[in-house]
């Protein structure tokens, strides 16, 4: 029997002949293409119409667009007909195919990121957000702005962030800074990176924002200062400076008490009480945390280096059926049920501190209900009291808990994530049973539109990844696992997981899929598995100690680190 090509590449992987091989192979498949021989598929563009030759295996292989496009019922036809992007700027991604290169310049670097994000060329997006960031001056901030908003392209946006930090004091002095809304700079101000070299730069910049327009901005003023490390002033400049200002007088006491009384610091509870840059070496280091049961549950820390699971904490939290999200460095615990009792609270416990702090509640009490973060808001979805809620309410700092337009069908159990600027929520219980219907928020229209149904009725775990959303059922002996690509709005079977019952769940760490929970066959623990896509199986990781395994979330190794 033939040796298959994993087991080849296992062989050859770190010698010479392997590298030269595959050197070889490219320039032969370069050449093909500079020559169009063995040609098998041809586009046809327009705008201007060009027709653009290339062959079905290598764009399939760089491109899951192309790849479910070459599957479909037009994939045979060999002239296919490309609309909406026009020829050169296509021209140019088919070679990026070949090549890995792109011929990327400050007219057409918009142009290449849209057509890039149609074309799911993962590598053409990072190099055009790579290039239009290198070439700001050129191509301006404001312009970039205008970008991301139009493509909600997330690495783009990622890339923004980064740069304003590293920038602020630049970025701080624009005309652009004056319109930023408050969870933007919220989110700049937060960060361990931000680029001054004394807090009180970052206070200047906030009283520049706030003097803009006090009226509109007194309420969200103590919002921004609570993002300052306020035990770096001194003593004078928080009672002179920061104690008048409106809304922040209980900010500045709790800094006073901490320079003041030490003894009493376990006491006090501070957002920030380290200067800016004690974390940087770690902040772009993520690792797994995991909530093992709903009642007082216990937090593990995944250990990457090690491959081992570390308990981190214990949370004393007497209900169940509640909901849980990371949001700035702590979990938020939303919702719940108690004997016959359906709550509204929301309770934030910060990851690094330890401790907790209330939150506004819902509008409307929820068990079993989704949660998700989406541009900075929350959403809170379905879910049952009672009854099944088909109504989805969103928090924001400034506005607190709205309602929004109501699900199509009504559901609890359900699973949703975010992806594309929108949210997707799936299968779930209607109160009549199982369902599998999927429904698409766009937060830009307020409204819910149905996708294609899921092959599964009882799942356990969905991620986005990759710009797919893959779930895991329950159902089956084996844990079928089904992904689903919003671009063509179709589901895919992909291969199974060999796991015992219970709850699952997965998430996107290292560019990887993890799928956590479900019990080991061979011990009373919860198994840790990761999706190997190049041979397209699961490889096992070291278990969880603990069987029952609630929820996961990606989290910066910084905040896990000892206070």
């Amino acid at each position: 029997m033939a040796m298959s090509s994993s087991q080849t590449l296992a062989l050859q992987r770190n010698s010479c002949e392997q590298n030269r091989f595959m050197e070889k192979l490219m320039t032969k498949i370069c050449s093909f293409y500079d020559e169009q021989s063995l040609i098998d598929v041809t586009f046809k563009v327009s705008n201007p119409t060009a027709l653009v030759p290339a062959h079905r295996l290598i764009l399939a292989a760089a491109s899951p667009y192309f790849e479910n496009l070459f599957k479909g019922n037009q994939g045979t036809n060999p002239v296919i007909e490309i609309h909406d992007i026009d020829s050169d700027i296509f021209e140019h991604l088919i070679t990026f195919c070949y090549t890995g290169e792109a011929l990327i310049t400050v007219n057409n670097v918009a142009a290449m990121l849209n057509a890039a994000i149609v074309l799911q060329l993962d590598d053409a997006i990072t190099s055009s957000v790579d290039y239009l960031i290198t070439h700001i001056d050129e191509y301006t901030l404001q312009a970039a702005y205008a970008l991301e908003r139009k493509t909600k392209c997330e690495v783009l946006r990622q890339k923004i962030i980064e740069y304003e930090t590293q920038n602020f004091m630049e970025t701080s002095r624009s005309d652009e800074f004056l319109n930023f809304d408050v969870e933007k700079l919220q989110r700049i101000l937060v960060s361990d990176n931000l680029n001054i070299t004394r807090e009180e730069d970052a206070y200047d910049a906030i009283q520049r924002w706030y003097n803009y327009d006090v009226p509109a901005r007194q309420e969200q003023l103590p919002l921004l200062i609570a993002c300052l490390r306020l035990t770096q002033f001194n003593v004078d400049f928080l009672v002179t400076q920061i104690q008048p200002l409106p809304g922040c007088e209980l900010l500045a006491f709790k800094a006073l008490s901490w320079i003041r009384e030490p003894t009493a610091r376990p006491m006090i509870n501070m957002r920030f009480t380290e200067p800016r840059g004690v974390s940087t070496t770690y902040c772009d280091e993520k690792t797994i945390l995991a909530l093992c049961s709903k009642v007082n549950p216990k937090l593990l820390q995944y250990n990457k280096t090690e491959d081992k699971w570390e308990e981190y904490a214990s949370i004393k939290i007497d209900y169940g059926e509640y909901r849980t999200i990371l949001k700035d460095g702590s979990l938020l615990f939303i919702g719940g049920y108690k004997g016959v009792a359906t709550y509204n609270v929301v309770r934030s416990w910060n990851i690094r501190n330890k401790t907790w702090q209330n939150l506004p509640g819902m509008i409307q009490a929820r068990r079993s209900h989704c949660v998700v973060e989406l541009d900075d808001k929350i959403y809170a979805i379905g879910g049952c009291k009672g009854g099944v809620l088909s109504s989805v309410e969103r928090y924001t700092i400034s506005d607190g808990w709205i309602f929004v337009t109501s699900l199509i069908y009504g559901r609890y159990d359900a699973g949703a994530v975010t992806l594309n600027g929108k949210i997707f929520i799936m299968g779930g219980n209607n109160g009549k049973g199982q369902t599998i219907t999927v429904e698409c928020y766009n937060p830009d229209s307020n409204t819910w539109t149905s996708c294609a149904n899921m092959t599964e009725y009882y799942f356990s775990g969905v991620a986005a990844h990759k710009g797919h959303i893959y779930v895991l059922s329950r159902r089956n002996k084996n844990r079928s696992v089904e992904r689903y690509d919003p671009q063509l709005n179709t589901w895919s079977q992909i291969c199974s997981l060999e796991v015992g019952p219970g709850l699952m769940t997965c998430v996107s760490l290292d560019n990887k899929l993890w799928a956590i929970g479900g019990k080991s066959k061979s011990a009373d623990k919860s198994c840790v598995s990761v999706f190997d896509e190049e041979n397209f199986c699961w490889v096992e990781r070291c278990s969880l100690p603990e069987s029952e395994m609630y929820n996961c979330f990606v989290v910066p190794e910084f905040l896990l680190s000892s206070m």
